[in-house]
């Protein structure tokens, strides 16, 4: 993308992301379906995240004054333990992972995420946390493959590990042809991670 033709709008979510470790636990579990389902959409692993807050299309303009309030909020909560855990499905389409762990704090971390936003006038659909990891998509006439290899996944159970960072994350969704990849906006340390 020439830099100087930008978009004057950018898809962003604030997210967690696991440690390499633990992506890697999962890649590795998923190793025999990514060899026998290569008609999945697989997203790359280091674009796996938890998503707290989707916040969607926005001004550049609306995404600065978030950073200073998110460095706040993410200074001032500690890490929550939480694990990647077994597999479900979407829609008979989208594979994901499960989320465990200090699911509770999860919930209170993505509400106040979600308020802070709110706050700062970014209006955007109001969705139920559904903690998980989405891992692939089918193509729209494979109504199996994601619910096999989720079956595959419903006993996996990763180590716990700790968050680390809180991130806010643009997405090129929408802006050309190829699969979807994430980059940080900006990314704040969380409190009392010593």
């Amino acid at each position: 993308m020439n830099d100087q033709i930008r978009s004057a709008t950018v898809r962003v979510f604030v997210a967690l992301a696991p440690p390499d470790d633990a992506k890697e636990e999962l890649a590795q579990a998923l190793r025999p379906a990514y060899a026998a389902y290569p008609r999945m959409r697989w997203n790359r692993i280091e674009d796996w995240h938890i998503t707290l807050a989707f916040l969607g299309e926005l001004p550049r303009s609306a995404v600065s004054p978030l950073r200073p309030p998110l460095a706040e909020l993410a200074a001032r909560h500690s890490p929550l333990h939480l694990a990647l855990r077994g597999g479900g499905h979407f829609d008979e389409r989208v594979l994901w992972s499960g989320i465990g762990g200090d699911i509770e704090g999860l919930r209170l971390l993505a509400g106040e995420v979600r308020e802070l936003a709110r706050a700062h006038g970014v209006d955007f659909p109001d969705r139920p946390l559904n903690p998980h990891l989405t891992l692939a998509r089918s193509r729209r006439d494979d109504a199996l493959s994601a619910v096999q290899v989720a079956a595959g996944l419903s006993s996996f159970t990763g180590r716990t590990w700790r968050t680390e960072r809180l991130h806010l994350v643009g997405s090129n969704s929408g802006r050309g042809p190829g699969p979807i990849h994430y980059r940080d906006v900006e990314a704040w340390p969380f409190g009392d991670t010593g």
